[in-house]
């Protein structure tokens, strides 16, 4: 399904673009991803709408067949990448799960501020993203995937949640598209 609309009161929620992921070995630049996140939280800010950034300091506990990466985290391993520009009227979450809304209050948040939709970005595309608009949907809130705004650590678990998942969870566009969008209906 294309993009089709923003809700009046529409949320953006940037995922893990930490210091700590963007260094990571990754499908597409980090960079790229990083910039067009960044200009999608100015566009939310300049319509006055809500901007989440998310991190991810840990991992929910249990057994998994793939190794966790082990060591102690470099110091600013979890800090937010500068190029987000992050404002004091910025919702944070760090988050310990894959999910930004287990444990973290996020939904309660929204919910507060009347949002209805989230439109998600960020790293990585199968996991943190994914989950979280997994989770999104599931409280009900329209979801839009910004497909060119994020990236995984390989092609194809990006191009399996974008070509099979998130379809069933939401709408898909580009940056480009959902500033457009933006623009038009805040106009």
């Amino acid at each position: 399904m294309a993009l089709t609309t923003l809700d009046p009161k529409t949320a953006l929620v940037v995922i893990d673009l930490q210091k700590g992921i963007v260094s990571l070995p990754l499908a597409h630049p980090a960079g790229d991803v990083v910039t067009r996140a960044a200009r999608l939280a100015a566009a939310f800010r300049r319509h006055r709408l809500p901007v989440v950034l998310v991190n991810v300091a840990g991992g929910a506990p249990g057994r998994t067949e793939q190794a966790r990466p082990g060591g102690p985290l470099a110091p600013d391993w979890t800090d937010f990448v500068a190029e987000l520009d992050r404002q004091p009227e910025d919702h944070a979450v760090t988050k310990r799960t894959w999910g930004a809304f287990t444990g973290t209050g996020l939904a309660e948040h929204l919910g507060r501020l009347g949002v209805t939709q989230v439109v998600l970005a960020g790293i990585a595309t199968s996991i943190g993203v994914e989950s979280t608009a997994r989770q999104a949907h599931e409280h009900g809130f329209h979801v839009t995937l910004t497909v060119d705004a994020m990236t995984d650590m390989r092609p194809e678990a990006h191009a399996n949640s974008l070509e099979r998942i998130f379809p069933r969870l939401g709408e898909t566009g580009t940056t480009e598209e959902v500033l457009a969008l933006l623009d038009a209906t805040r106009a």
